[in-house]
C-alpha cells in the first residue's frame, strides 16, 4: 500500500448548461483540496484526465487546474487521455508519481463536457475511441460497435435480452439513491426489456436503456504517500492496481472475451493478495449493458458464456454476494468520459468510509474498480481498502 486517497469532490452528472470545462475543473479541484484538509501549496503535481476528442474547443486543458488558485502556478500539470478510461489513467499516473517518490501529494481531476456538442458530432467524437479503418463507418457510432459485440455474443451464447434488461433495471434502481446521478429513475425490468417508442432499438439488440448517457461532469481526488495519509483525517489505500492495454482493432482478438479485462483483474487481485470473492463491491464499466455482462465473465464471477446467471440470480444486486455498480454505474450515473474513472474511485472511497448514503453497501471493506477505454482496449483495475 504505497499510495492513498485522502480527499475528493464530485459534481452532479448530467446536462450542466451553466458550466464550462474550466468551471467544472475549478470547482472540483478546490473542493477536493478542502476535503483533504490541505492547501494548494501542499500539492506537488497535478494530473488532469480529459478525453475531449472535439467536445471542447479548448484542447490544451492541463493548466486550467491552476485557475482554481494562483498558488498552483508553476506546479507540474499534465493532461492524460486513454479513451473512456481517461479518468483511471489520471488516477494511475498519480499513484505512479507517488510510488516513484517524485511527488508526495498529487491532485487528480477528471472532466468532460459533452452535451453542448450537436448529436452527429457526439457520435463522431465517440467513434474516435475505436479503430477507424475497420469501424469508422459503423452506423450508430460507438453504440453500433457494441451493438455488433452484443449481436455476436447472442450468436455464440444465445439470446441474452433478459440479462441485459436486468442489468439496466438494476443500475437504474441503484442510481435513484445516488445524488450525483444524471438519471435517478427506477424504470423497472419490464420497461427495460420491452421495445417501445420510449425505449427503441439503437444498435443491434441494444435498446436505449442498454446505452449509457451523454453527460457533463467532473470529479477530483487527492493522492498521497501512505506516511502522509496516516496524518490525514481519512485514508483509502490502493491495495492492488493494474493497467493492461490490448490491440485496438477488434479483428485481432476475440472481442467476446475481454482478455485485457481478465488480465488486469488477475494482476490487481494478485497484487492485493485476495480473490474476487473477498471484494465487498465492484464499480465496473457499463458503457453498454452487454459490456457489464461480459465483464462478469472476464473478472471471473462466472464461467464464459454464463454471465447472465450473475444478474438473473441476484448476485450483483446491492444486497447480493457481489454488488456491482451500486452507484448506478455509467448507465444511470452518466458517463462524462474524462471524469468517469475518477468518479469510480471517489464513490468507491465513499463506500469504504461508510459515507455513501443511499447507495451504501453494508460493511464495505474492499472495493474493486474496472474502467475500460474503447472496446476492452485500455483496461484499468484498482482494489481499494480503507486505511483509516
Amino acid at each position: 500500500m504505497t499510495a492513498c486517497i485522502v480527499g475528493w469532490a464530485h459534481t452532479a452528472f448530467g446536462k450542466l448548461e451553466n458550466e464550462t470545462v474550466e468551471s467544472l475543473i475549478v470547482r472540483v479541484a478546490t473542493d477536493a483540496l478542502i476535503d483533504a484538509g490541505i492547501g494548494p501549496d501542499d500539492v506537488d503535481e497535478i494530473i488532469l484526465g480529459h478525453f475531449n476528442a472535439g467536445f471542447s474547443q479548448q484542447d490544451f486543458t492541463a493548466s486550467l487546474v491552476l485557475q482554481a488558485d494562483p498558488r498552483l502556478r508553476f506546479k507540474p500539470a499534465t493532461r492524460v487521455e486513454n479513451a473512456c478510461a481517461t479518468g483511471s489513467a489520471a488516477v494511475h499516473q498519480a499513484v505512479r508519481a507517488v510510488k516513484a517518490g517524485d511527488a508526495r501529494v498529487v491532485l487528480v481531476v477528471g472532466v468532460e463536457q459533452m452535451t453542448k456538442t450537436p448529436g452527429p458530432e457526439i457520435g463522431k467524437n465517440l467513434l474516435k475511441a475505436s479503430y477507424l479503418p475497420e469501424d469508422g463507418d459503423t452506423p450508430a457510432g460507438f453504440a453500433g460497435v457494441f451493438g455488433k459485440i452484443a449481436h455476436n455474443y447472442f450468436q455464440r451464447w444465445g439470446d441474452q435480452s433478459d440479462a441485459l434488461a436486468a442489468i439496466a433495471a438494476k443500475n437504474h434502481k441503484n442510481g435513484v439513491e445516488n445524488p450525483y446521478a444524471q438519471m435517478r429513475k427506477d424504470f423497472g425490468y419490464e420497461f427495460c426489456r420491452t421495445e417501445s417508442e420510449k425505449n427503441p432499438f439503437v444498435a443491434g439488440p441494444l435498446k436505449r436503456t442498454d446505452c449509457s448517457l451523454v453527460s457533463d461532469g467532473a470529479a477530483a481526488l487527492v493522492v498521497t504517500d501512505t506516511a502522509t495519509a496516516l496524518k490525514m483525517k481519512k485514508a483509502v489505500a490502493f491495495r492492488g492496481q493494474a493497467h493492461v492495454q490490448d490491440f485496438l482493432p477488434m479483428s485481432k482478438r476475440d472481442i467476446l472475451k475481454f482478455e485485457g479485462c481478465t488480465r488486469a483483474w488477475g494482476q490487481a487481485l494478485g497484487q492485493a493478495g485476495i480473490q474476487l470473492s473477498d471484494l465487498s463491491l465492484v464499480e465496473t464499466h457499463d458503457c453498454f449493458t452487454v459490456a457489464e455482462l461480459i465483464e462478469y465473465e472476464a473478472m471471473g464471477l462466472t464461467p464464459e458464456g454464463q454471465g447472465a446467471r450473475a444478474v438473473l440470480e441476484g448476485w450483483t444486486q446491492k444486497d447480493g454476494k457481489l454488488p456491482v455498480n451500486p452507484s448506478g454505474g455509467l448507465k444511470a450515473k452518466g458517463h462524462p468520459i474524462g471524469a468517469t474513472g475518477v468518479s469510480m474511485h471517489v464513490l468507491s472511497s465513499m463506500q469504504l468510509m461508510g459515507t455513501a448514503g443511499g447507495i451504501q453497501v453494508k460493511d464495505a471493506k474492499l472495493a474493486g474498480i474496472f474502467n475500460m477505454g474503447g472496446a476492452a482496449v485500455a483496461n484499468y483495475v484498482s482494489v481499494l481498502e480503507r486505511l483509516r
